[in-house]
């Protein structure tokens, strides 16, 4: 039994779970006991999904590949597989560093690894997976790759062009997580904002999120990562004058001067990135706004940064999220410019950018007591139920904490009255 056994770990992004739930439902379906991110040494066989997009990513992919490593080593595991975004880019390398691993796989390589294991690609599947996540949410990653051409980036480099799925082939996998129970649907790729130029010869997201909205399950659909540039303007009524789309706007805009946005090969300047952050604000009531940034980006001066850190202040995003530049082999950057801020500059600079955040949070949370807002509970913890406000994704926002004694439903909604904040987190409980 323990050769039909598999343990898939992943590490990375929501587009790397997407990418292993497709596989794991492909191994069920060709016989295989399937665990998922699991420190279990019972199965037979271990495939690790990594990412490598900054070094810190990278150090922990290393690190999980050497645990694993170790335990092939002391006979626990027989197999031991890599596969996404670090082998992709590293392949050659890693072949030579860890030769343990018996094979390495790149990004969309399902199919291989499949044959690998002695299992048929199921084509009726392609569209089909296995939820690993709580069940009551999931991502739909609406395309591959990025044809953007930031200097910092690598993405396109791994992950190639960008690819848009079709819209029918994407409604088609929406209904059946519906099927299975999926609540809030949350739409990923590189750049939403791309979507269907490749494919339809113009920007298709407002077409695609229409269609999504007459799956009518889903009671709240989210959008990550709109790119500022070319933002698709259609999407503006159609998030306001829809409930169930979420009133939550991801959209990272990575500096403000336009010196840095020159030297980053953003395609977009201050001036439009100002117009297109206050057209959402105006346009849709209510919207909270998130957005990340990048501090000690090659060529960034103390003037550079003040002029951001004063931008955040004066805008005041809702979330905020800000990353030290990570000097990355095969981006613009690396080949380009030389890293010369030392890493405790960066990393003082993104920590006088998050107290600035801290403090926007801290008064924005305040103003949301004895109100009441509509909530998801994510999971049972400690003394509480953990959920979210449509304005919050998993993961990566603050959280609503309400008392275990109230005996809430994990993956049901519910009116919370907010009574307590702190800078990052909200209290209540059901009105």
């Amino acid at each position: 039994m323990k050769n039909k056994k598999i343990n898939i770990v992943t590490l990375g992004c929501s587009k790397n779970v997407v990418d292993s739930e497709k596989l794991l439902k492909q191994l069920n379906a060709g016989g295989y006991d399937v665990i998922y991110n699991s420190d279990d040494v019972s199965a037979g066989t271990v495939i690790i999904n990594t990412c490598g997009f900054i070094n810190d990513a990278k150090e922990e992919s290393i690190d999980t590949i050497l645990r694993f490593v170790k335990a092939k080593k002391t006979g626990h595991i027989n197999n031991l597989y890599v596969m996404g975004c670090l082998s992709e880019r590293y392949m050659e390398a890693l072949k030579h560093e860890i030769p343990e691993v018996r094979k390495y796989f790149g990004v969309n390589n399902m199919s291989d690894v499949l044959k690998e294991l002695g299992v048929n690609l199921r084509d009726d599947l392609l569209t089909d997976r296995t939820i690993t996540g709580p069940g009551h949410y999931a991502y739909l990653k609406i395309s591959e790759g990025c044809d953007r051409t930031c200097a910092f980036c690598v993405i396109p480099a791994i992950r190639g062009k960008y690819i848009s799925r079709p819209i029918e082939e994407l409604v088609k996998e929406a209904s059946q997580l519906a099927d299975k129970g999926v609540k809030e649907l949350i739409l990923i790729a590189q750049d939403l904002s791309y979507y269907g130029l490749d494919l339809y010869r113009k920007q298709s997201l407002p077409e695609l999120v229409s269609e999504l909205l007459k799956i009518e399950s889903f009671e709240w659909i989210r959008l990550h990562y709109l790119y500022p540039s070319d933002f698709p303007m259609d999407l503006i009524p159609l998030i306001r004058e829809n409930p169930r789309i979420c009133r939550y706007i991801d959209i990272p805009i990575q500096h403000i001067t336009d010196n840095m946005l020159g030297l980053m090969r953003r395609s977009h300047n201050r001036k439009e990135t100002e117009t297109v952050l206050c057209k959402l604000r105006n346009d849709i009531p209510g919207a909270v706004i998130r957005t990340t940034l990048i501090a000690g980006h090659p060529g960034e001066t103390e003037q550079d940064f003040l002029e951001l850190k004063n931008f955040i202040s004066n805008f005041r995003f809702d979330r905020l999220g800000v990353f030290a530049y990570s000097h990355e082999e095969d981006t613009y950057s690396y080949k380009e410019y030389k890293d010369e801020t030392p890493a405790d500059i960066k990393e003082s600079r993104v920590a006088e950018l998050m107290e600035v955040q801290q403090n926007i949070s801290a008064e924005l949370n305040e103003s949301h007591i004895g109100k009441v807002f509509k909530v998801i509970i994510d999971r049972k913890e400690g003394e509480f139920f953990v959920g979210r406000t449509e304005y919050d994704s998993p993961e990566v926002d603050q959280e609503v904490l309400i008392p275990i004694e109230h005996d809430l439903e994990p993956g049901s909604f519910y009116n919370i009255l907010i009574t307590q904040s702190t800078d990052f987190d909200l209290y209540g409980v059901p009105e």
